[in-house]
């Protein structure tokens, strides 16, 4: 799970270097052709599942709209909140709203342990928004245009925290991780054609712009989510947003590095405090202690 946000957090610094190719085909290009990928990947045990799989449509479904909407969501609010800023509200609301989604559909309950972790890492979500500085390097977005990329940020978290606990719930009915991922990210995928069919022109006005579509379709959607749905088959889907917390920080990192966005001390503190909580959340747990009988 860590390694799939490690390189999704690449993705917003990698649609820089294609500013001409709009926020909508990059999401299509990214999730609809990594969706697709993933889909020819788990191609026979989709085949081989179908009648399972039928059983689950309505899960499938729902899946494949999120998965649709997400990538749409998430790159715009990123193009007008600002890398560091589109990808803390994306990702910093998920592990809230997922653990909604399970509260409500599923009655799970959640440990101190988690709640602890994700005050933390909200907290730190909390205080990068609230850096100015990380919005956008080269000047700051209009009021209209940050809180329209901050509402885009909160349907993408909500899309994200969607499809995870559908995914889910498909593997927890007996489907294999790369047939449930795979039929979810393949619906997904071709709702999103169409979008790259009517927006995805500039992918073909360079090399530059093509290798970026290749590489986001490649890297973090397909190997990124092949990683995740591994990881999703094995832990809840709120701990899994919550471990995906990392997404941000490495966003934010190379944000700063390579697009010349900047944090103030406040910033580098709620980096501090999403690490805080990964701490906490992914720490071992004590085992209690064997108690002794007579002598030995």
């Amino acid at each position: 799970m860590l390694f799939a946000s490690v390189i999704w957090g690449t993705t917003g610094t990698a649609a820089t270097f294609a500013p001409e190719v709009s926020a909508a085909a990059i999401g299509a290009a990214a999730m609809g052709l990594g969706g697709l990928m993933q889909a020819l990947y788990a191609g026979r045990s989709i085949r081989a599942n179908l009648p399972a799989l039928a059983q689950h449509r309505v899960m499938l479904l729902l899946g494949g709209l999120a998965v649709a909407i997400y990538p749409l969501a998430f790159y715009g609010s990123m193009r007008m909140a600002g890398v560091t800023i589109g990808t803390v509200v994306t990702i910093g609301s998920a592990p809230i709203l997922t653990a909604l989604i399970e509260f409500t559909f599923d009655r799970t309950r959640l440990t101190a342990r988690w709640v602890t972790a994700a005050l933390i890492g909200l907290l730190g979500m909390t205080l990068l928004c609230l850096d100015k500085g990380g919005s956008h390097g080269g000047g700051a977005a209009g009021g209209d245009q940050a809180l329209l990329g901050i509402l885009l940020g909160l349907i993408g978290g909500l899309t994200y925290a969607l499809y995870s606990w559908t995914a889910r719930r498909v593997m927890l009915g007996g489907i294999r991780s790369d047939v449930a991922m795979g039929a979810t990210f393949g619906i997904g995928g071709l709702l999103l054609l169409p979008v790259l069919i009517a927006t995805g022109g500039p992918f073909l006005h360079s090399w530059q712009n093509a290798s970026v579509g290749i590489y986001m379709a490649l890297v973090p959607m397909f190997l990124g989510y092949l990683a995740f749905g591994y990881g999703l088959a094995r832990i809840p889907a709120s701990t899994a947003t919550t471990l995906t917390l990392t997404e941000p920080v490495v966003a934010a990192i190379l944000a700063i590095l390579i697009v010349g966005e900047r944090l103030s001390p406040i910033g580098w503190t709620g980096i501090a405090l999403i690490i805080g909580c990964l701490a906490v959340l992914t720490a071992p747990r004590r085992r209690p202690a064997l108690a002794m009988s007579g002598g030995a």
